[in-house]
């Protein structure tokens, strides 16, 4: 490394893994925000964002926790501001405006977005970091600013609630495997 900042050899190794983050990226921000117009502006807020700071990035450290650090600082900041507009928490608006599709497996996965969006924030992005993007407690917590023990917790919650919200609830004794939770097993990194 030159005095002057990053060589061009690991510019483009940066460049390659912040490139290889906006999947993940996405999925996240379209998780919190159920909205995937406004996730890929906070995808791209994110980078912009990312990429002005590089100079506070450590190399060697975790490079996506910094980047879903980064959209979830964002997406709370702007929610703040938005307090003032009017709410559509269940999404009977939203829903007013799609013609619905006539396939299964897409009204399957509808209901399950409903579902997910009817979970509380902090329960929706444990159950995405966790579930969906296969990050370990530990990391999750990091990113959330909370104890692993309380992202366990906000996971385990999570996946009960939406089993109820999907209709699987089981009885005694029942594994409480749904179409929910199988949906967000872990995510294979194969």
């Amino acid at each position: 490394m030159s005095a002057e900042g990053p060589s061009l050899s690991s510019g483009q190794n940066l460049k390659t893994d912040l490139l290889a983050a906006i999947p993940s990226l996405r999925a996240f921000a379209v998780s919190i925000c159920g909205n995937p117009d406004r996730a890929d502006d906070l995808v791209q807020e994110t980078l912009v964002k990312a990429w002005g700071s590089l100079d506070s990035f450590s190399e060697g450290t975790n490079l996506t926790a910094w980047l879903f650090t980064i959209l979830r600082n964002i997406y709370y900041s702007e929610f703040r501001k938005r307090r003032r507009e009017a709410p559509d928490p269940d999404g009977a608006i939203a829903a007013r405006l799609i013609a619905p599709e006539s396939q299964h497996a897409h009204m399957d996965f509808l209901d399950f977005r409903e579902a997910l969006q009817k979970l509380p924030l902090d329960q929706r992005e444990a159950l995405i970091l966790v579930a969906a993007q296969g990050m370990s407690y530990e990391e999750a917590a990091e990113i959330c600013g909370c104890a692993p023990g309380t992202m366990k917790s906000r996971v385990n919650r999570a996946r009960n609630r939406l089993t109820e919200l999907m209709g699987g609830v089981p009885g005694p004794g029942e594994p409480r495997e749904s179409r929910a939770s199988a949906a967000l097993s872990p995510v294979s990194r194969d």
